[in-house]
């Protein structure tokens, strides 16, 4: 290489620059950084389809995990009005006055622990089970009922997990008031080990795709930058400096995910909208009025954000291997 340009890596030290007032210095970065960035934007539209291409690459890898998460969240909504789930049903002792009675339930409802406190006296609960049990008729025949006086507990929303609900059994059962009290305690199990298969999923399958996408971002920005192999050279031989070459390319990666990421807005909020009519089908043959949560505008933002992100990790990684590798003979 000839001696004139073996100083041309020092881009601060530059003798010219050094010359220039601070200010002019100050206002000549973010030209210079806009020139570039309009300039990669241009040789993306000078080669539309396999710009697109990539863009699109990037946006339906994108989508996916996005609309997992969608479900998630939705699945999530679900579960928290699902309170029967994690219902505490305390029978008392029969032997238990009426005030004694309110007084256990106004206690129990002061507890930071409990939500809301419901009692079904014996006599509503003896006529609910005619209704359900269908051994009305033969219910009347009773001298007395045998049925306890019960109170529905609803924790609250930190012991609705069936650990700390299973806490909370214990501490009820442990009462004095209190003969049995009851949890399903396998289906609030079964309830959150979906709950974790389906986040565990969402967060390796989206893993996965981030990486593909830097992968593909990478390879087409070293494609791109092995066509321009001589111009680099030439670059280089004039004094340009590795990182004043390199921001075109960082700038593709950056448009590569600004526009792939509206790639899977459009694709996110079409797919919600599709399944939407289907969701509101079922919840309506089960008298629900359920309604499928799309994404909120923080959340549009941060796919947006990821997507850019992304783009930029693939299109540095490339460029640092390979525009440092390209040398003037």
């Amino acid at each position: 290489m000839s001696l004139l340009f073996r100083n041309r890596s020092v881009e601060k030290g530059a003798s010219n620059r050094g010359r220039l007032p601070w200010w002019r210095r100050a206002i000549m970065v973010p030209v210079h950084h806009a020139q570039q960035a309009v300039a990669s934007l241009g040789e993306l539209w000078r080669n539309p389809f396999a710009s697109l291409m990539t863009m699109a690459v990037l946006g339906l890898s994108l989508t996916l995990p996005s609309s997992l998460y969608v479900l998630v969240k939705n699945t999530s909504s679900i579960t928290d009005s699902w309170q029967q789930a994690s219902e505490i049903t305390l029978f008392l002792k029969k032997d238990l006055k009426t005030s004694e009675i309110e007084t256990f339930k106004t206690q129990t409802s002061l507890s930071d622990k409990v939500e809301s406190v419901r009692w079904v006296p014996k006599d509503e609960g003896l006529e609910q089970f005619k209704e359900q049990s269908g051994f009305g008729e033969t219910l009347d025949y009773l001298s007395n009922n045998p049925l306890p006086d019960v109170l529905v507990v609803i924790p609250a929303e930190n012991y609705r997990a069936a650990e700390q609900a299973e806490a909370l059994l214990l501490e009820f059962q442990n009462k004095r008031e209190v003969e049995h009290a009851k949890l399903d305690i396998e289906w609030l199990n079964r309830l959150q080990a979906i709950l974790d298969l389906i986040e565990d999923t969402l967060g390796a399958l989206a893993l996965v795709l981030c990486l593909s996408v830097v992968l593909i971002v990478g390879n087409t920005i070293r494609l791109n930058i092995l066509s321009k192999r001589d111009e680099i050279v030439i670059m280089k031989l004039v004094g340009a400096t590795n990182a004043f070459i390199q921001r075109p390319f960082l700038y593709t990666g950056a448009w590569y995910g600004f526009i792939g990421g509206i790639f899977a807005w459009v694709v996110t909020l079409l797919l919600i909208w599709w399944i939407e009519s289907a969701v509101l089908t079922v919840t309506n043959l089960y008298d629900s009025q359920f309604q499928l949560d799309g994404l909120t505008f923080g959340e549009l933002i941060a796919i947006w954000v990821i997507a850019i992100g992304l783009g930029l990790t693939g299109s540095y990684l490339a460029v640092r291997r390979h525009i440092q590798s390209i040398e003037p003979e």
